[in-house]
C-alpha cells in the first residue's frame, strides 16, 4: 500500500477513505479481541490502582469516538451525553474509576458498535478537505490513533492481571548470533524536528523546527537483558552513587531491585512474567518495564547516558545524503510491515536485538521503531510556534509537567499510533508501560 505520508496531496478522498476505513476497523478489531479474551467479571476488575478497568476503556473508546466524530464531524445529535462525565479521564483518577456507575460489558460493546455505525457514515459523508479538523481525515486518524494508543494501555493492563494466561502471539523473532553491541556517531549539524507534513501528526509533532544538535553517540540497539543482569550482579540497585537523588528516593521507597515482571529462583536464574506466564529471560532481548530512574542508573553505571530527544529523532530519521528530509520511519516513508519493525502486537515480547535489518536507520541504528518504547532524558514541552489542536486535553495541559519523553513505540503500538515524529511521555516512576532504553554520550 502507498503510505499516505508520501505525497498526501496526491491521494484522492476515495483512497483516503478507504485508509481511514481501515485503521479504523483494525483498532476495533484488536480492541474486541483485548476485551473479548477475559470473562465479564474480568473486565469490571481493577487489575491495578494505576490502570483502569478494561470496560472503562472500552466504553471511554466509545465516547471519545462519538464526541469528535458524531458530534463534531458530522454535527449530528448526541447518542449519550449522559456519559460524558462518567468517561472524562480527567475528571477521575484510574484508582477511583471502578467505583463509578459504568456501562457493564454488554452495554458497553453495544454503545462502541453503534457509535460505529454511525461514525462510518460520517466518514462515507465527508469530504475529506476544508476544515482542518477533517482535511485529509485528520479526526478520524485520530480516533484511530487514540483508539490504538487505549489499546496498548488495555495490553499493559493485561501484563498486569492474575489468573490464567489470556493472550496468545507467536514467539517475536531470535536471533542466533549476538550481534555486537557497538556505537554510532551522529554527526553534528542542523536537522527538521517534527513535521508540517503527514497530516495525521498530531499537536505535540507540530511545528517542524531546525534543531541544530552537536555531534554524539549513540547505541546501534537498545539495552538487552544481559546487560542489565550484568548491572545488577555489579550492584546497580545497591550502589546510591548511579542514581539521581529523586531517583534514589524512589528506588528504596518502591524497593526496586530488578525490571517489573523480574524473578529469580533458587539457582539464581531470572525469569519474566509474560502476560500470565513465567518464562526463561531472554539475554539478547531489549529489557521491558523499567522506569525512568532506573534506566538513567544504568545509562551512569554503564558511563553513559540517555539521549536526548532530540539526538534521539536524528538518529531515527537523519539522512545525510538528504539532510533537510525528515523520514517518517527510520528506513524511509513505506508503511510499517513485519520486515521492518515488532509493532502492532503481533508478538507479545520485544524481538531479539537485530532481528530487524530491515528497519535500520541511515545512520545504520537498528530498532528504533517498535519492541520496547525508549525513555529519553528530555522532559515534556512544547515546539516553538506550537498551536493546540483540537484539544488542550491532548498535549497541552501536559507540557512542562513531571514527564520524561519516551520515543518509538513498543512491539504493543500499533503502527497508525506511532512514527519518528511521535511524541509519548509519562512519569519517571512508571514501569508498567512497555518502555526500555538505548545509550548514548557526548563525542568530542
Amino acid at each position: 500500500m502507498t503510505a499516505l505520508h508520501d505525497d498526501p496531496l496526491a491521494e484522492s478522498p476515495r483512497e483516503v477513505r478507504a485508509r481511514l476505513e481501515t485503521v479504523l476497523r483494525d483498532a476495533r478489531s484488536r480492541t474486541a479481541g483485548l476485551v473479548d479474551a477475559v470473562s465479564d467479571d474480568d473486565l469490571r476488575r481493577q487489575h491495578s490502582p494505576l490502570m483502569s478497568p478494561l470496560v472503562w476503556d472500552l466504553a471511554h473508546i466509545g465516547n471519545q469516538e462519538e464526541m469528535w466524530l458524531i458530534r463534531e464531524v458530522g454535527r449530528r445529535a448526541p447518542i449519550r451525553p449522559d456519559l460524558d462525565d462518567l468517561y472524562d479521564a480527567f475528571r477521575h483518577a484510574r484508582a477511583s474509576r471502578p467505583d463509578l456507575p459504568l456501562l457493564d460489558p454488554t452495554q458497553a460493546r453495544d454503545y462502541t458498535a453503534g457509535v460505529r455505525h454511525h461514525a462510518l457514515e460520517v466518514l462515507d459523508a465527508s469530504p475529506l478537505s476544508g476544515e482542518r479538523l477533517v482535511d485529509r481525515g485528520f479526526a478520524f486518524a485520530m480516533i484511530a490513533q487514540h483508539e490504538q494508543q487505549h489499546d496498548e494501555t488495555m495490553l499493559a493492563t493485561h501484563q498486569l492481571r492474575t489468573g490464567p494466561t489470556a493472550l496468545r502471539a507467536p514467539d517475536a523473532p531470535r536471533v542466533a548470533d549476538t550481534p555486537t553491541v557497538d556505537e554510532v556517531i551522529v554527526p553534528a549539524g542542523d536537522f527538521v524536528m517534527g513535521t508540517d507534513l503527514d497530516p495525521w501528526a498530531l499537536d505535540n509533532e507540530r511545528p517542524a523546527h531546525r534543531v541544530s544538535v552537536p555531534a554524539f553517540a549513540i547505541e546501534r540497539f537498545p539495552v538487552t537483558n544481559e546487560r542489565w543482569c550484568a548491572f545488577i550482579d555489579d550492584g546497580g540497585y545497591e550502589r546510591p552513587e548511579l542514581w539521581s537523588e529523586r531517583g534514589w528516593a524512589h528506588r528504596v521507597e518502591a524497593d526496586l531491585t530488578a525490571p517489573q515482571f523480574w524473578e529469580r529462583d533458587v539457582d539464581g536464574r531470572w525469569f519474566r512474567r509474560v502476560f500470565g506466564t513465567m518464562t526463561p529471560l531472554r539475554p539478547n532481548a531489549p529489557v521491558v518495564h523499567v522506569c525512568f530512574f532506573e534506566a538513567e542508573a544504568f545509562a551512569r553505571w554503564a558511563g553513559k547516558r540517555l539521549p536526548t530527544e532530540a539526538e534521539w529523532e536524528k538518529a531515527a530519521r537523519f539522512d545525510p545524503a538528504a539532510p533537510t528530509a525528515g523520514r517518517r520511519y527510520p528506513w524511509g516513508d513505506d508503511d510499517p510491515t513485519a520486515v521492518h519493525a515488532n509493532l502492532a502486537q503481533r508478538h507479545l515480547e520485544p524481538a531479539d536485538i537485530g532481528a530487524y535489518p530491515g528497519g535500520v536507520s541511515p545512520l545504520g541504528v537498528h530498532q528504533m521503531v517498535g519492541d520496547v518504547w525508549e525513555w529519553t532524558s528530555s522532559g515534556f514541552e512544547s515546539y516553538p510556534g506550537f498551536t493546540m489542536f483540537p484539544y488542550p486535553e491532548y498535549s497541552e495541559v501536559f507540557f512542562g509537567g513531571d514527564y520524561r519523553v519516551l520515543r518509538g513505540g513498543s512491539f504493543g503500538t500499533d503502527p497508525v499510533a506511532v512514527r519518528t515524529t511521535f511524541r509519548n511521555w509519562d512519569h519517571p516512576i512508571r514501569r508498567q508501560i512497555f518502555s526500555g532504553l538505548r545509550l548514548a554520550r557526548d563525542v568530542a
